[in-house]
Order: structure tokens, then sequence, then C-alpha cells
């Protein structure tokens, strides 16, 4: 009996690397992984419950199946240099993307496998890969790991993201933190002091979980709730922020605004270990020295 998976009536791997690549270069550019699952979805002629199919994940991510292998393509094409990220969780299709054939795209990301398949050989690790068609190309830890944290902190809703806004501030060493969430506090989501010698800062947080950018008007906007408290700001956003959101929180003559957007706020998550757990490996690459054992003999 077919999985609820298989009756999702997805392409598999390598046929969805090319209808993917098909679905950017027909969309306006560049796109967020949100519009790229869409796009494909509509090429495809799925239907609301095939969109809806959910992916199993021991990690407990939930994630659609959609979103999964759309994931898995977008890694394929990267590493064929048929697209390229730009920003946090935006694409674009390259030039060589524009003109390259399927066969072309196929050769290349398996020869990537191959490749990756040799090293691990040379590591001594044994690691079963997934068959393709099955459950990817590669093993899971191979997805970049910032796009698979900022897809998971979509998925928190608006008060659960002040909750990891306010646990980061904590960490990183501010007192008195508070998470004002839906208190009607005139649009600040957290407070919280830093202590730099004697003197200590209040400053006033805002959360955005955004998937595309923020504009200067939210810049504004966190200036005007911190009118008669402080001045001291922090934007926080999952997205990314325009060239004019950085001017204004720059902007000579108002209260300056620190910025976080998705990336950076990746790195400090891997930093702090806050829902990111990092395991180091310690890999030694051992070769016999003919040259030694020949001198033995002279």
């Amino acid at each position: 009996m077919p999985s609820e998976r298989e009756e999702a009536g997805l392409p598999l791997y390598p046929e969805l690397r090319w209808v993917t690549l098909q679905a950017m270069r027909d969309m306006p550019l560049p796109a967020s992984n949100v519009e790229i699952n869409e796009a494909v979805a509509d090429l495809l002629g799925l239907s609301t419950e095939q969109r809806a199919v959910m992916h199993y994940q021991s990690s407990g991510a939930r994630r659609t199946e959609l979103e999964y292998r759309v994931a898995w393509a977008r890694t394929a094409l990267r590493v064929a240099g048929a697209i390229d990220s730009v920003g946090r969780a935006a694409w674009t299709v390259t030039v060589e993307g524009r003109r390259v054939h399927q066969d072309v795209i196929d050769r290349r990301y398996g020869r990537h496998l191959a490749e990756r398949a040799e090293q691990r050989k040379r590591q001594q690790r044994v690691e079963t890969p997934s068959p393709p068609g099955e459950d990817g190309p590669e093993s899971p830890a191979d997805v970049d790991w910032k796009e698979q944290l900022l897809a998971r902190l979509g998925e928190l809703s608006p008060a659960g993201f002040e909750q990891l806004a306010g646990r980061l501030l904590i960490t990183a060493g501010f007192h008195d933190v508070a998470v004002l969430g839906q208190s009607g506090d005139g649009g600040i989501d957290c407070v919280g002091a830093y202590r730099l010698s004697l003197v200590s800062f209040p400053t006033y947080v805002q959360c955005k979980r955004y998937q595309g950018s923020v504009g200067a008007g939210m810049v504004r906007d966190l200036r005007g709730a911190m009118v008669g408290r402080g001045d001291r700001g922090l934007l926080i956003t999952t997205g990314t922020f325009t060239k004019s959101a950085r001017s204004e929180a720059t902007r000579d003559g108002a209260p300056p605004i620190e910025l976080i957007d998705g990336d950076a706020l990746c790195d400090l998550l891997k930093d702090y270990k806050l829902g990111v757990r990092v395991t180091e490996r310690i890999v030694e690459d051992i070769d016999v020295e003919d040259d030694y054992f020949e001198r033995l003999e002279q």
C-alpha cells in the first residue's frame, strides 16, 4: 500500500531538480524559499491536499514533503552552479543556470556525490546515504543548517519567537529581561538591560518573523515605540533588511537601532547553542612514510 508521501504525486529527485530550475527561470527573482515552493507546486499542478502532505523527520522539525524535496533540489542546483543564494533564504538563477540542460545538472551533482563518498572513505567514516528517489540524495546533515534553522523558526508562533528572543538576550548577558509580547506595550516585544562597567543601558526589542525584507518603516516604528523610555533599540528578524532600513538604523540625529537579520540570528543561536547542537569531529589523515623505512636500510 503506498505511503502518504508516495501518494503526494511528487516527481523523484532527479526530475524535481529540473522542475525547480524551470520554475525559477520563469519567476521574478530573487525569490524566497516559500515563493519557489509555490512556483514548483503551480508548475506541477499540485492540489491543496498534495501541497499539505507532511514529511516526517526524526529531529521533530515539521515541513511539508514539497518543502523537503524542493530544499534538496535547491541544494543540488546550487552545487551544480545553476542557482545561487542572495542574502538569507533568497535565491536567483545564475547565467549558467539560464542555459544549462538537465543532463548537465545530473552529471555535475552525481560527480559531487561521488566526491563526497570518496571523502567519507578517506575519513574512515561509515555512512549509508539514502538512495536517490527515497529520502533524498544525501544525509539530512548535509542540508544547509541555516536554511533548516530558518525554516524551523518560521514555524514558531509570534509568541514563541518572542520567547526565543528573550532567551537570547539572557544568554548574551542582559539582565532584567522581560518578554512583553501581546501585552499592548506600544509594539515593544522584549526589554532588557545591558551593563557596561558601572552603567546599565535599557534596550527595547522588536521581533519580526518574516520571510522577506524588513524596510525602513519598521525601524522608524521601533523608534516611535521607544520615545520616552530609552534610546537603545534592537530589531530582530528571520528575514533580511533593505538598504533603506540599514540607512535609517544609523541615521544621524536619531537613536541608533541595532539590526539582526536571519543570517546573523542563526550565527548567534549557534554560538550560544540555543536550539542548535554543535558536534565537533576530529579527523586524522594517516599516511605511511616509505622514505623513513627506506632510510633504515641504508
